[in-house]
């Protein structure tokens, strides 16, 4: 539950959950408000909901609910119009330090006025000066047209008068009439519309136009050379400014359809050309104006949103904290008086004098005649789950409530996460320069962690900085390993003392076991350097991670069997201790604990005995002889033994517990009586061990309870041996790690570095770098944390841990932070 636990926690807070009580508050009408706000401060009571039967809008507090929805939409448009001006609300919050609710609903409705008053006027100006900039484009576009038609009729004019053509005169020059008529009457007006279009549909707008006319019209189309901002849509975008020819009101109709239809905007043109100066200077008058008054308005606009920036978060957190208080109490059930609310609702034991503090305080404060009532209610309910965590605690007991949140007191593999899931990780990981790398990048985190706290990142980002103290655990036991495993980016240093061995002739470069000679004493700590970039390393290191891998699971298996017993002690049932923590203990050591046994052994005999051919024939042939295979005295004797316990152990899993719950079931109800009331500890303990006994009130389905026995009984026995197996990922895993590394450095670094040439050199550097980050530090880490991650799940939680339980979530104003808006 984040960091309320204060301080680091001792080791008994994680290992069991909080012990729980379900309360009862008689809280008094004109109080109410005061002390739910007091229990939000203090976050510590999950409220049960006692009016599930009821809607939204049939609660007692719908109407300020809705209040409340309706300023956080003003402060939603508030934000968004800050992040559209180009800024981000001040994360410190100016001004009035404590604005009441009222006061604030009214600030915010005359703010949210004068705001969309000023985007409208803004709006409207800003329409306008699109307006204005088009039409100066406009008659400057369509300008030309005129100016260069009007030199092509002079022009024309002049050949014809030198040919001695007579009157005959050019009435059209746009259309470049070659017939003249000296019938007056006959000669025809043309028309024009000017405007722009979209330059995307230019030609789809002159193919309409060609025809709806019939080809009848003249159409000149020239683009603008910067994209222009449209008046209605408000958006940049590429037009061409078109001047239409046509005559007769039919022609003028049609094009004006066409021109709405395809978004064309139209703008009067005079055809006098000191007109057309007059009215080019004319709006370039008004854009200036125009400009000046929309910056103003912009700069008015900027000044408000930013003095409401200054506020922002302390307005924003009072509405969500209302919001909060109002949800909470439209959860309580309202006394038939009408005085009093009536609240119910889980919290941990310890909390109980500060619950009684706050309802004191909430009293006082508001001046209530009547204090608030504090009981606790006896019930067999399953209460919430509820860990006290820290900051460095908190990310390992995500990884465990990933798959499931621990029962009621159940004990927590959490505590055990803190230390295990790290070393798995390192096992795999193992390479000391890898691990100070991770390590580099964890402390950035753990150093900004109060600033980078405060800001919004990535989710990739969240997500590593979230778990920046399970990734430093992570890169520590990685040095560690790697440390033991002597690799620094794949390449083994005499860190602890020179190497024990030496080459007894000069095929050193091709050295085996056969050709190195101990020559000094045994190389203090890990891998001797000497066993690297021999032949013999990789028989030598898959022995060594094979047979470690098997110890470490064989050691977390144990762990988890034993936490059963905790579970089955704690909950107080005596048949999972003899009938599930026994035969599963016996089964599991006499095979694979044996194999863990006779490594050790090997290990400290230097014997060549074969461990496969031992756990097989065990089996096979438990009578035969061992041979060169022996490595104590009476070791035939001990595998015969070991061997028909483990078979007995089946059937003492499988047969004694379904006999035992039904008779048990057939005593209890044989006699019906009255018992004493239990005490609350007492019915939670046999609440959450209902699994086993089943509710008495229940039927007693024997063949179900065998059925199930049998499932759980082959789970564990086939489970004993595939998790077994599972284990050997951190001896393939490491050698994989290790074999990339190798390939990384031999085949990039040094084949780059034995060219003798510096940009080869460089490329090779930058090469390896990019590689070793983005697969062995990135996908590497990846992959082992998520293989850690299938062994905690599945091989050693899979013991003991039910993980059915449910999260305590109290009502706490520290957690508005991590909501939606």
């Amino acid at each position: 539950m984040g960091d309320r636990g204060g301080g680091c926690c001792p080791p008994m807070d994680l290992f069991r959950s909080e012990a729980m009580q379900l309360v009862q508050l008689i809280i008094p009408m004109e109080s109410a408000h005061l002390t739910v706000s007091y229990l939000g401060d203090l976050g510590l009571i999950q409220f049960k909901d006692l009016n599930s039967d009821k809607s939204p809008f049939q609660r007692t507090y719908a109407a300020q609910i809705k209040r409340c929805g309706e300023m956080a939409r003003k402060l939603r448009f508030f934000k968004e119009q800050m992040l559209k001006a180009g800024f981000s609300p001040s994360a410190k919050s100016l001004g009035e330090t404590n604005i009441g609710f009222d006061d604030l609903e009214v600030k915010l409705g005359e703010l949210e006025a004068e705001l969309v008053e000023m985007n409208a006027n803004g709006d409207k100006l800003q329409r306008g000066y699109n307006e204005l900039l088009e039409y100066k484009l406009v008659l400057q576009k369509a300008g030309e047209f005129f100016t260069s038609a009007q030199r092509s009729a002079t022009a024309q004019q002049r050949e014809m008068e030198s040919q001695q053509m007579g009157d005959q005169t050019l009435e059209t020059p746009l259309l470049h009439e070659q017939e003249t008529t000296t019938d007056l009457s006959k000669q025809v007006k043309l028309g024009f519309i000017t405007g722009l279009v979209p330059r995307e549909k230019s030609m789809a707008f002159e193919r309409i136009l060609f025809r709806a006319t019939r080809g009848n019209v003249f159409l000149k189309q020239v683009p603008a050379e910067e994209p222009i901002t449209d008046p209605v849509s408000g958006e940049k975008m590429e037009k061409n400014v078109f001047v239409v020819f046509y005559s007769g009101e039919r022609a003028k109709n049609k094009i004006l359809k066409i021109c709405e239809a395809f978004g064309a905007n139209r703008y009067p043109f005079a055809e006098d050309l000191g007109k057309q100066a007059l009215m080019i200077t004319e709006v370039s008058g008004r854009i200036s104006e125009l400009k000046t008054t929309i910056d103003a308005g912009l700069l008015q606009r900027d000044n408000l949103l930013r003095t409401i920036g200054d506020q922002f978060e302390q307005w924003n957190l009072k509405v969500k904290t209302e919001k909060s208080i109002y949800h909470t109490l439209n959860m309580l059930s309202l006394d038939v008086t009408k005085k009093c609310l009536v609240a119910e609702g889980w919290s941990p034991v310890f909390a109980t004098k500060q619950i009684q503090e706050a309802l004191q305080r909430a009293a006082f404060d508001s001046n209530s005649q009547v204090g608030a009532i504090f009981q606790v209610l006896h019930t067999r309910e399953s209460p919430p789950t509820y860990f006290r965590t820290n900051k460095f605690t908190s990310a390992f007991q995500e990884i465990v409530d990933a798959y499931g949140v621990a029962k009621y007191q159940e004990a927590n593999p959490g505590v055990y996460t803190i230390v295990t899931f790290p070393f798995l990780f390192a096992v795999m990981f193992g390479d000391w320069g890898h691990g100070i790398c991770l390590l580099l990048a964890t402390l950035y985190f753990i150093v900004r962690e109060k600033k980078l706290s405060s800001q919004k990142l990535g989710d990739i980002t969240e997500m590593t900085f979230g778990g920046r103290y399970v990734i430093m655990m992570m890169s520590l036991f990685s040095i560690y390993t790697g440390l033991v495993y002597n690799e620094f980016f794949s390449v083994p240093f005499e860190l602890f003392g020179r190497s024990a061995y030496a080459c007894r002739d000069l095929s050193c470069r091709d050295a085996t076991t056969v050709g190195l000679i101990k020559v000094r004493d045994t190389y203090p700590f890990g891998v001797d350097p000497a066993w690297h970039g021999s032949r013999s390393e990789l028989p030598f290191l898959n022995s060594l991670k094979m047979k470690m891998s098997i110890l470490l699971g064989v050691a977390q298996m144990n762990l988890g069997i034993i936490l059963s017993y905790f579970n089955a002690i704690f909950f107080r049932n005596s048949l999972n201790v003899w009938f599930q923590f026994i035969p599963q203990m016996i089964f599991l050591n006499s095979l694979f604990g044996y194999l863990s046994f006779l490594i050790i052994v090997k290990w400290c005999t230097g014997s060549q005995a074969d461990l496969y051919h031992i756990l097989i024939y065990m089996f096979l042939s438990p009578t035969d002889e061992l041979g060169e295979n022996q490595l104590f005295p009476g070791q035939k004797i001990t595998q015969q033994v070991l061997l028909l316990l483990a078979l007995v152990s089946v059937p003492w899993m499988l047969l004694p517990k379904p006999f035992l719950l039904k008779r048990q079931h057939e005593n209890r109800h044989q006699g019906q009586s009255y018992a004493p009331l239990e005490s609350t500890d007492e019915t939670l303990l046999s609440v959450a061990n209902n699994d086993s006994h089943g509710h008495d009130h229940e039927e007693f389905e024997f063949s179900e309870v065998f059925v199930h026995q049998l499932i759980h009984t082959i789970e564990f026995v086939l489970g004993a041996v595939s998790n077994t197996a599972s284990y050997l990922r951190l001896w393939a895993l490491s050698l994989a790690h290790s074999e990339l590394s190798v390939v990384f450095y031999e085949k990039v670094l040094l084949l780059a570095w034995g060219y003798n040439n510096i940009i080869i050199l460089i490329v090779g550097i930058i090469v390896f770098i990019f590689a070793t980050v983005g697969v062995l530090l990135i996908m590497e880490t990846l992959s082992a944390f998520l293989h850690a991650l299938r062994l905690h799940w599945v091989e050693f939680q899979n013991k003991f841990y039910e993980g059915d339980g449910y999260k305590f979530y109290p009502f706490s104003f520290a957690l508005l932070d991590d909501e939606d808006d």
